[in-house]
């Protein structure tokens, strides 16, 4: 990339915003009151950013605040209460956000289900908070992104994305019959770098640049928040994998870094461009998801 310095997968958030001013910048941040979304929100507000850090709860957005205030006092931080697993919070935060330019939505927010379980709108509760929340949110907010100078959407997706190998539009989501952890997760995964590729193919004629990206291999967070199998699993490999502030610094990188064309439609892991799988080229899919998002939205 042009005058790009060279990060890897030491790399922390911090380093990729070292000596960055993002003064006059807004940027939203979901499911940032813990681990990458964290450090994601706090490093942001750090070099300048006025972020927006949204939280499922009341509770957890008012600690969030305490917390970001805490480690930078001087900084510009907001937080709002959103849960992706409803569309009427959703919009309810969307409204209040009208006409208010936003330079950067990070899509960070996601979930690990142990077992089958629905979003309130009824969707398969993996895909409903990856993917539908973050459809919303992003298609809501798409007029006040766009009245911004250089407006970006950043994807946070995951290797798991290559498994499936293909969306089955006829099991999508997964129901109850069909349910697999992993194979949820994966699909929710492809579904976010699909949307990626689908939203900057649509959009960037108009100055928007969205790409996707892999955080870290089982990076301390609270995806697995709802299954004691998964957090046991990611105490084990802590010592061995990134930190919450190594596996936010491709998140902002991709925030922040590169051009529209460097960036925009590309998959990235370890704050460099990386290879996906061959399904996240596919238009035809890219396009029906898309559409089937719309309808899904329509019909509630």
């Amino acid at each position: 990339m042009s005058d790009v310095p060279s990060f890897n997968h030491r790399s922390s958030a911090d380093d990729v915003l070292r000596d960055q001013n993002l003064s006059g910048q807004v940027i939203i941040v979901t499911g940032a009151n813990t681990g990458i979304g964290y450090e994601t929100a706090r490093s942001l507000a750090a070099a300048g950013a006025t972020v927006i850090a949204t939280c499922r709860s009341t509770e957890k957005a008012a600690s969030t605040l305490q917390r970001l205030l805490q480690a930078h006092p001087q900084s510009s931080v907001e937080v709002a209460v959103m849960d992706l697993a409803s569309l009427d919070s959703v919009s309810d935060f969307c409204r209040q956000l009208s006409r208010r330019k936003i330079d950067t939505i990070i899509c960070n927010a996601g979930l690990v289900a142990p077992e089958y379980g629905e979003t309130r709108d009824g969707f398969e509760q993996t895909v409903g908070v990856c993917h539908v929340g973050h459809f919303l949110l992003v298609k809501t907010l798409l007029p006040e992104l766009l009245t911004a100078p250089a407006p970006r959407v950043v994807m946070v997706s995951s290797e798991s994305h290559r498994t499936p190998s293909r969306l089955n539009f006829a099991a999508l989501p997964y129901p109850k019959d069909k349910f697999s952890t992993m194979k949820a997760y994966g699909q929710a995964k492809l579904c976010n770098a699909l949307m990626a590729v689908e939203l900057h193919r649509r959009f960037a004629d108009q100055g928007l640049t969205a790409c996707y990206l892999h955080p870290g291999t089982m990076v301390t967070t609270d995806i697995g928040r709802d299954s004691a199998l998964v957090r046991l699993a990611m105490r084990l490999v802590r010592p061995f994998t990134k930190t919450a502030n190594q596996g936010a610094a491709t998140s902002v990188f991709c925030a922040t870094w590169g051009e529209r064309h460097e960036l925009g439609g590309h998959y990235f892991s370890h704050c460099a461009r990386a290879k996906p799988s061959a399904e996240t080229a596919n238009e035809v899919a890219g396009r029906r998801l898309w559409e089937l998002s719309e309808q899904w939205l329509k019909e509630r």
